[in-house]
């Protein structure tokens, strides 16, 4: 069995020929999208701002083979923010990934404090 790891991956774009009925839906919905919703998530977190109602962003947790790359995260994430938008009915332009992969990023840790 090969190794896995864990990738947090960012999708972003902006959204590109929204039907009336799709821009009022994001609108209205705007409050439960903001700052506050961005989490880390298989199934994807959707954030955007409503003024100007431009660019989102969505945040996956994808887990892949480890030889697979962050490549392959990023597809993944990407086909699942498309599938997403399509099944919401949101038109959107080129999507755009960054990937942290969690299993070897290095972490910093502060020493303690000397008082």
């Amino acid at each position: 069995m090969s190794e896995r790891h864990t990738y947090r991956v960012i999708v972003r774009g902006t959204w590109d020929g929204l039907t009336e009925q799709a821009r009022a839906r994001l609108l209205a919905e705007a409050g439960d999208h903001g700052l506050t919703s961005m989490r880390f998530t298989e199934e994807g977190s959707l954030s955007y701002e409503p003024s100007p109602l431009k660019h989102f962003s969505m945040r996956y947790v994808v887990v892949s083979d480890a030889s697979d790359g962050e490549e392959m995260a990023a597809a993944i994430a990407e086909d699942r923010a498309e599938t997403t938008l399509r099944g919401l009915g949101y038109g959107f332009g080129e999507l755009k990934s960054t990937v942290t992969d969690l299993d070897t990023m290095k972490i910093n840790f502060k020493p303690a404090s000397r008082r």
